[in-house]
């Protein structure tokens, strides 16, 4: 085919056909009779190599380089082309959350916003030491608290992350949403450093943002969860305190929420019930210390119902629950 013919059908231009001829990329190996270069089937098919290429983004020097390698891989290519495109992607969406950051300041002046983009440079700095002084010598900058928030989540150095965590309690919204969306990461890291800052800083009114806490699979961050809940009086941590309480697992923590739920609207009678349910089967199982463990939380329950458990437990025929129990029952 002659050059125009090959424009015509393939929809590049002459121009850039020629361009193409002169780079070296795309050489017509064929004369017709009269003279003229021809394109024989294979320059059409490199041409075709040669505009897939071009619309992954690569530049036409990448183009030939790719093309004249002896072991081309075009699924290498893709690999190093889809590698690209993440970090361009991951860099635009940093970008974007800065934006977003910044908006949130509700900055009105230059001044002020290149104070708080200043902040945050600082915040996400390599030394731990320059993080730690710029959220402790921020000045009037208005901190935006989803910004400490995910940079709390991906901390590793505990002194920055209490810095972190008290520069967010003195931040309108606390960063709550941001955190929330911590307890669903993948990284079980990222989860319970979500559940140890939204345990500092919930109250009754958001203290439910924990309760996806409590179904994950790691024991530390459904533990948390669970003691967090209680103390704030919510029924469903009910069930996962009494557990710790048998296993032995924070067991002193577990005891001290379940007294505090004892005195939410769930009422003493309803955690009495429970721990007594759990005596009645460590009891079965011949498990005298987790029954001792239950007796000790039944002395945090300061209510008739706990007393008539402890009469009870008394009589256990295990020495030390019997005289636990008896010594509880006489400072009452």
């Amino acid at each position: 085919m002659l050059i125009g013919e090959v424009a015509r059908r393939s929809g590049v231009s002459v121009r850039m056909l020629r361009h193409y001829d002169r780079l070296g990329l795309v050489t017509p190996s064929e004369r017709t009779s009269g003279g003229y270069r021809e394109y024989a089937e294979a320059d059409v098919r490199r041409l075709l190599h040669v505009e897939s290429l071009r619309a992954f983004g690569l530049t036409l020097e990448q183009v030939g380089r790719a093309l004249d390698e002896d072991d081309f891989s075009p699924m290498r290519l893709i690999d190093d082309l889809a590698a690209r495109t993440q970090e361009r992607i991951d860099a635009e969406t940093e970008l974007l959350a800065r934006l977003k950051h910044l908006r949130s300041t509700s900055t009105e002046t230059w001044g002020s916003a290149l104070q708080v983009i200043g902040l945050l440079r600082a915040v996400e700095s390599g030394s731990g030491a320059r993080r730690t002084h710029a959220l402790l010598t921020h000045g009037d900058a208005d901190l935006p608290a989803d910004a400490l928030a995910e940079r709390l989540l991906a901390e590793d150095d505990p002194n920055v992350a209490g810095t972190l965590l008290w520069a967010l309690a003195r931040a309108d919204g606390h960063g709550l949403a941001v955190l929330t969306r911590g307890l669903g990461a993948d990284d079980v890291v990222v989860r319970r450093r979500a559940v140890r800052a939204l345990s500092s800083l919930v109250d009754d009114e958001s203290v439910a943002t924990l309760l996806p806490g409590l179904d994950d699979a790691d024991v530390q961050v459904g533990e948390t969860a669970a003691l967090v809940l209680g103390l704030h009086g919510r029924p469903e941590a009910l069930r996962p305190l009494v557990q710790m309480v048998v296993s032995g697992r924070r067991d002193v923590e577990a005891a001290e929420a379940l007294g505090a739920l004892a005195g939410s609207d769930l009422g003493a009678a309803g955690v009495v019930e429970a721990l007594l349910g759990a005596a009645t089967s460590v009891a079965e199982a011949g498990r005298p210390s987790a029954r001792l463990r239950v007796t000790q939380a039944l002395a945090e329950i300061d209510h008739a119902e706990a007393t008539g458990a402890l009469r009870s437990l008394a009589t256990d025929t295990d020495p030390t629950v019997a005289a636990t129990a008896a010594g509880v029952l006489k400072t009452r």
